[in-house]
């Protein structure tokens, strides 16, 4: 829920110096102690949020600032889990560098983007037992969108329109049941989320 770079502006040089010729990239420990991968998407939502609160309504340098960030992270050989703190002065150090200081002093880096699987959800509901996916998808929405910064996926919904309504080929029911899906999904999210910045994708 997202060019060249204009003027070829990256990270500090002293970042690049560091930078290995290996594609792994470290894990990132969470405040809580949690260690993640590191997802680019997952940053630039981050970036796209802080430029937001900054007043950008589009800020297409997000991506950018995304790959130049793990280019310095593939540099970190030191270490195979980096605290978040220093995943975020890294970014701000990024945006700041490129001349957006605004957005860097709003930059967070939030949580990862949790990936909820709509297939799942309607295997433990029951083949064709709607209402207890529509239960279970709402209770699910409600524990993520709590959660301030949040951003998540709900993926396979062809296949969980089919497994519920029992059908191997896609029809007019399934067309309804999707829609009923999206519109609840949409519902859901906004009621829980309240104050919070919350954003979503359905795939």
């Amino acid at each position: 829920m997202l060019d060249e770079w204009e003027g070829h502006h990256a990270i500090p040089n002293h970042a690049h110096a560091m930078i290995a010729l290996r594609d792994e990239l470290p894990l990132i420990q969470l405040a809580d102690g949690q260690a993640v991968a590191f997802e680019r998407l997952w940053l630039i939502e981050s970036l796209n949020r802080a430029a937001r609160k900054a007043g950008y309504t589009q800020w297409w340098l997000a991506e950018h600032v995304a790959e130049s960030v793990a280019q310095y992270l593939q540099g970190q050989s030191e270490s195979n889990v980096i605290p978040v703190e220093r995943l975020g002065r890294a970014v701000q150090s990024a945006v700041e560098v490129i001349g957006y200081g605004d957005v860097a002093r709003h930059f967070e880096p939030g949580r990862p983007r949790v990936r909820i699987s709509l297939v799942e959800l309607a295997r433990e509901a029951g083949n064709c037992y709607e209402l207890s996916f529509f239960e279970k998808l709402g209770r699910r929405i409600w524990e993520v969108a709590h959660e301030q910064h949040s951003d998540f996926e709900l993926h396979d919904l062809e296949a969980c329109v089919k497994l519920l309504r029992g059908k191997k080929v896609w029809s007019r029911d399934c067309d309804i049941l999707q829609g009923e899906i999206v519109f609840f999904a949409r519902q859901q999210t906004a009621l829980a989320a309240a104050e919070n910045d919350v954003t979503f994708a359905l795939s």
